[in-house]
């Protein structure tokens, strides 16, 4: 298990916010915490720890400065997602995201889009490529879901599902919408069937608040799952401490 750090971005500022209540409209949303400090200096941090692979994400417009200028703090550190496109994936690589992080290109108004899939592998390739598969349960089942997680999809989390998606992509990054941003605990039904069956690596976000919870995780993951921990951490606000998470991830 790998822990996997965040810079989550809304009006230029880094944030903890609660995804599910995010508005295309008026681009606002509940904010568990905003930092004074900017995106570059979280990178640095994380790249004093050497936490490779952790995720810039963009949550709607007045962000590319901000994650520009965290690209930069680390080339080929990050990973960068919001808003990615095959038409614009190539210039945030060349800004030096190690990958992109795709979600509402592929994944929109309830629909996996496959003809931009296809468009997206084409255009970066299977390993610079992580797929943002954000998902609900709903009747015992987890379906993907869309549109600032408020559309439920007909595509089923299952084995065949991860089977057919990996060959498109690297990665994936996988949040629990329901618990995200809420500090009450990990989907750990989630993290199971995700270890049992996704053939390439996994980020698992959502509900993650204690050292307790990360080794719930490694147990139900196998040790296979990849973690990311947002509002829970002391440096956006959290009561859980940073500096504990990396040695507890190290070990």
């Amino acid at each position: 298990m790998k822990f996997r750090p965040c810079i989550d971005l809304h009006n230029g500022k880094v944030k903890q916010i609660v995804g599910s209540s995010l508005s295309d409209e008026d681009n606002s949303a509940k904010v568990n915490f905003e930092s004074d400090r900017s995106a570059a200096d979280f990178t640095e941090l994380y790249c004093r720890d050497n936490l490779r692979g952790g995720h810039v994400i963009k949550l709607g417009p007045g962000n590319e400065q901000a994650a520009a200028e965290a690209l930069a703090a680390w080339p080929k550190g990050l990973q960068i997602g919001g808003g990615i496109t095959a038409d614009n994936s190539a210039e945030y690589l060349a800004l030096g995201a190690s990958h992109v992080i795709v979600t509402s290109y592929v994944f929109r108004d309830g629909k996996v889009h496959r003809e931009n899939l296809e468009r997206l592998f084409a255009a970066v390739g299977k390993d610079r490529l992580v797929l943002d598969l954000s998902c609900k349960e709903k009747d015992g089942k987890y379906f993907i879901v869309t549109d600032r997680w408020q559309k439920f999809t007909d595509t089923q989390i299952t084995a065949e599902t991860l089977q057919e998606l990996a060959a498109y992509c690297d990665e994936f990054l996988v949040h629990a919408a329901s618990v995200e941003g809420l500090m009450a605990g990990p989907d750990l039904r989630l993290v199971k069937l995700l270890a049992e069956h996704s053939p390439i690596p996994v980020t698992y976000a959502g509900g993650i608040a204690s050292l307790d919870d990360i080794e719930a995780v490694r147990e139900a993951g196998q040790n296979r799952i990849d973690i990311t921990i947002g509002s829970a951490l002391d440096i956006f606000g959290g009561k859980l401490a940073y500096d504990e998470v990396v040695r507890c991830c190290s070990d």
